[in-house]
């Protein structure tokens, strides 16, 4: 699906990159080359809304008569008014989009910071795991101590059934 803007060959190549997952699984790129596309997409898209704001104002400007009739010149205002909008909603739709797909990169291949949360909760783990370990030994030992002792009571008690 092609985009239709007035920066047709920028657009157009951001439509196709940003093609489902399963052409994304196809294509592989280096983590630089998609870095820098990120980075061009945000660039233009951010280049385009300044370029059709800085239009628009400039179509505010009151001009002099021309041999134009008034109510044709207001007309034609107000359509480069209306293309250059559209052109800056596209333009912010991009912005949008582009967002989501670094978001969707970074929780997707974003290894080192998964794996330093695993080994961060597998050391939590292992270290509650002989905290318990050690508590329970503790636990063990008094127990035995006790056991030892209520025997020996038991034992030396005159109150034994013989």
């Amino acid at each position: 699906m092609p985009c239709v803007t007035s920066h047709q060959s920028r657009h157009f190549s951001v439509c196709t990159q940003g093609g489902s997952m399963a052409q994304s699984a196809k294509q592989p790129q280096g983590r630089e080359a998609l870095l820098k596309s990120y980075n061009k997409r945000l660039k233009d898209d951010v280049k385009s809304i300044l370029d059709n704001f800085m239009e628009i104002v400039k179509l505010g400007m009151v001009e002099d008569e021309t041999q134009i009739a008034r109510m044709t010149q207001v007309e034609e205002i107000n359509f480069q008014m209306q293309v250059r909008s559209a052109n800056m909603v596209r333009a912010a739709e991009s912005l949008m989009k582009l967002v989501a797909d670094v978001k969707q990169y970074l929780i997707l291949n974003d290894f080192p910071s998964v794996n330093e949360a695993i080994t961060h909760n597998s050391t939590i783990f292992k270290t509650k795991s002989l905290e318990a370990d050690q508590k329970l030994m503790a636990l063990r030992d008094d127990m035995a101590s006790d056991l030892y002792e209520l025997e020996e009571e038991f034992y030396s008690s005159i109150y034994k059934e013989k």
